[in-house]
């Protein structure tokens, strides 16, 4: 039963993901937490699954002609350096001391999306 819910979560968060280019991860975190994952092992698996579904919607809106390949390299750069430090950051935060700052950004970011003009 389990892993019917894992593809049905990967399915709405493929969706989610290549509609909003938010990444899935705010969807695939959360999820996970309710399965009972740790914080570390949620972030880690979320980012192996998040890699697949981007390759996937990367080839979609590709074939659309929606990608900056130049910006996208640059973002991706920093992104690399950024991720290292995320990793080892995220080893210092307990499980629910994580839900809740991830809690609070996902709300911030509902609030800044909602308010903004």
């Amino acid at each position: 039963m389990q892993q019917v819910l894992f593809v049905l979560g990967g399915l709405v968060v493929g969706v989610a993901a290549s509609f909003t280019g938010l990444g899935g991860g705010f969807l695939m975190v959360p999820l996970l937490l309710f399965l009972g994952f740790q914080a570390q092992k949620a972030v880690g698996t979320s980012f192996l699954a998040i890699l697949v579904i981007s390759i996937s919607a990367l080839i979609a809106h590709n074939k659309l002609a929606n990608v900056d390949w130049r910006v996208g390299a640059l973002l991706g750069l920093g992104g690399i350096l950024g991720a290292q430090l995320g990793a080892r950051l995220v080893e210092q935060v307990s499980t629910d001391s994580f839900r809740k700052l991830f809690a609070a950004v996902l709300v911030g970011l509902a609030a800044y999306l909602f308010l903004k003009r």
